[in-house]
């Protein structure tokens, strides 16, 4: 599985270490907005967790929709599905609370439409 914390791997952006999105999405501040502006209308969404809670999904499927360029989500579930655990902005979100966000954020940047 590729590191989804190595900047320096296929797929990384900018210096600054946001990656560019191949559907022309944007880096991930742009992603990090949009998301903010529209979490609470996402079907997972909870009333009693607010957007912080949701953002390490949201960056891990955005950042992994960059790393597994023409692969599809089911392709690829199980390898991300294990890599949660060593992704660096995962916080205290475990996979089965934060895998519709990922996936959400995987079918935006890979331009396949929502959950």
């Amino acid at each position: 599985m590729p590191d989804l914390n190595n900047r320096g791997t296929q797929g990384a952006g900018t210096a600054t270490g946001a990656a560019t999105s191949t559907a022309g999405v944007g880096d991930w501040t742009t992603e990090e907005t949009y998301w903010r502006q529209n979490f609470t209308s996402r079907p997972y969404a909870r009333t009693d967790r607010g957007f912080d809670y949701y953002r390490p999904g949201y960056r891990y499927g955005f950042e992994s929709a960059q790393r597994f360029r023409g692969k599809q989500w089911n392709e690829v579930e199980s390898d991300l599905r294990s890599g949660w655990d060593r992704f660096e902005h995962r916080g205290q979100s475990t996979w089965e609370n934060v895998k519709d966000a990922v996936r959400d954020a995987w079918n935006r940047a890979t331009g396949r439409g929502g959950v």
